[in-house]
C-alpha cells in the first residue's frame, strides 16, 4: 500500500461536500485550531464528516473520536495516526 496521508485539503472537501459552509466562514484562512463549532460544524455534521473519512480512508472512529478531536489539526492527525496503524498491521 502506498503512504496513504489525510490533509487538511482532506478534510476541507469532505466538510463542503458532507455539510456545506457557513456563510461567513472563510475555510481557506487559518483553521487548523480553530473548534468545529466555531467553523459553523455541529454534531451531525460532524457524524456525517467522520462516516466519510471511515469510508473513504477505510479506517474506523470509536465512538468518542469527534468529541474528543475538536479542532481540524487534532482530527487530522488522529486519521493519520489511524492510517499508520493500518499499515503497519
Amino acid at each position: 500500500m502506498s503512504n496513504l496521508e489525510f490533509t487538511l485539503e482532506d478534510l476541507k472537501r469532505i466538510l463542503l461536500e458532507g455539510a456545506g459552509a457557513d456563510e461567513g466562514v472563510d475555510l481557506d484562512g487559518d483553521i487548523l485550531d480553530t473548534d468545529f463549532e466555531e467553523l459553523g460544524y455541529e454534531s451531525l455534521a460532524l457524524l456525517e464528516t467522520g462516516g466519510r473519512i471511515e469510508r473513504e480512508y477505510g479506517v474506523e472512529f470509536d465512538d468518542d473520536t469527534l468529541a474528543e478531536n475538536r479542532t481540524p489539526r487534532a482530527l487530522v492527525a488522529t486519521v493519520n495516526a489511524l492510517l499508520s496503524e493500518r499499515v503497519a498491521a
